[in-house]
């Protein structure tokens, strides 16, 4: 199961100005943690937005988009809600991770996973979707797709693969193909065979920009300097799909992608159908929870998946992304600011902070980070 397709598609959206994050504070939503953090003067503590505490006064609130900016403010962590950390649920959540990581293709309930972990199973529940960003059942059904995906990918049958991956029988694989994989097996096999997928290209400021979809949704954005380079990729991605080009049917996508780049929108409303392990479901999901005009380091990735060792990983999750924009990746600056990598080119990541830095109202060195150069605003194209 995509954890995506149960949450909405551009959640930072819905706390990006100060009247949303109180609201969110007033009502202790657990659905912004993370998102912000707020800070009390006369008591010098910061907190969660779902915490339980007695609320302050309006006017001795301050919001911090991270735990570092809250910290460099002066205040320090609550000790109710612990917005710098939770080492205590961490290890229960690891503890966790490693049960269902010793025999991906088990299918382990909530309460013999609850047993393992010596806590409640509506504890654990809630805790691991908390920290992972999914729950423990489509923690496994991501392991199983991913498994999936490999052995389909190396060539196997069909029904092996599914029996391999963990699925009772080839129709339980089918019921869930579509979250799994986002297209049948046998079309994820064949990139794309007996796949039917729309697409078309158009000029924005960033050059070219390919914009295709399936019935389900978007699967691929991508940018590049000529037309005709972008569509070759696409045909050798999904190289058995039909593929029909279709200006008229991607037009809606490709206005709302204008309307982001000439500063008429900030978020996207655009249904996606892409598929990845749960890792890669996990750090999507927080590329898009970074705010309009703001960035966040490969390290504040991992830190607030739980994984601050996974540097790398988030590095490589950013790099795989098949939908720019849509998964904001652009927003995803090395340690000390520097620009580090993109899929689509240094330069137009270096136009889109900027223009979004500065759209937002930001200063370019708030936007970029500590040690980030100044980007000019030329067309890229």
């Amino acid at each position: 199961m995509n954890p995506q397709a149960d949450r909405p598609t551009s959640v930072s959206s819905v706390y990006q100005t100060e009247a949303q994050r109180w609201q969110a504070v007033c009502t202790r939503d657990a659905r912004a943690d993370g998102a912000f953090f707020y800070g009390v003067s006369t008591t010098g503590i910061f907190c969660r937005p779902s915490c339980a505490s007695r609320l302050p006064r309006r006017e001795h609130v301050a919001f911090f988009a991270t735990a570092q900016a809250a910290r460099a403010a002066g205040l320090r962590e609550c000790k109710r809600c612990r917005p710098g950390g939770l080492p205590r649920e961490l290890a229960i959540v690891e503890r966790a991770c490693a049960v269902l990581d010793a025999d991906p293709q088990a299918r382990i309930t909530l309460a013999q996973l609850s047993d393992a972990v010596h806590v409640s199973p509506f504890h654990l529940q809630r805790l691991f979707t908390r920290v992972v960003g999914v729950s423990p059942r489509q923690y496994q059904a991501a392991h199983r797709g991913a498994a999936l995906r490999d052995a389909l990918q190396r060539g196997e049958r069909v029904t092996r693969a599914a029996l391999d991956a963990g699925f009772n029988s080839p129709s339980r694989l089918y019921e869930n193909a579509a979250s799994e994989l986002g297209m049948a097996p046998s079309a994820y096999r064949n990139k794309g065979a007996g796949l039917v997928v729309h697409y078309a290209c158009a000029s924005t400021p960033l050059g070219q920009v390919l914009v295709a979809a399936t019935e389900k949704g978007i699967c691929h954005i991508a940018f590049g300097d000529a037309a005709d380079s972008l569509v070759g990729e696409l045909r050798r991605t999904l190289a058995h799909a039909q593929l029909i080009e279709d200006d008229a049917r991607i037009a809606p996508f490709v206005a709302q992608i204008d309307a982001y780049l000439h500063g008429g929108r900030e978020t996207f409303d655009l249904p996606l159908d892409v598929a990845a392990t749960a890792f890669r479901q996990r750090v999507w999901d927080a590329l898009r929870r970074i705010p309009y005009g703001e960035t966040r380091s490969y390290t504040q990735i991992a830190e607030a998946l739980g994984a601050p060792r996974a540097v790398r990983a988030v590095a490589s999750a950013c790099a795989a992304n098949p939908v720019a924009l849509a998964i904001p990746c652009h927003r995803v600056v090395q340690k000390r600011g520097a620009l580090a990598g993109y899929r689509w080119g240094l330069s137009r990541k270096e136009v889109l902070l900027r223009t979004e830095a500065q759209r937002a109202g930001a200063t370019g060195a708030d936007a970029l980070g500590e040690g980030a150069k100044p980007a000019k605003l030329d067309d890229v194209a």
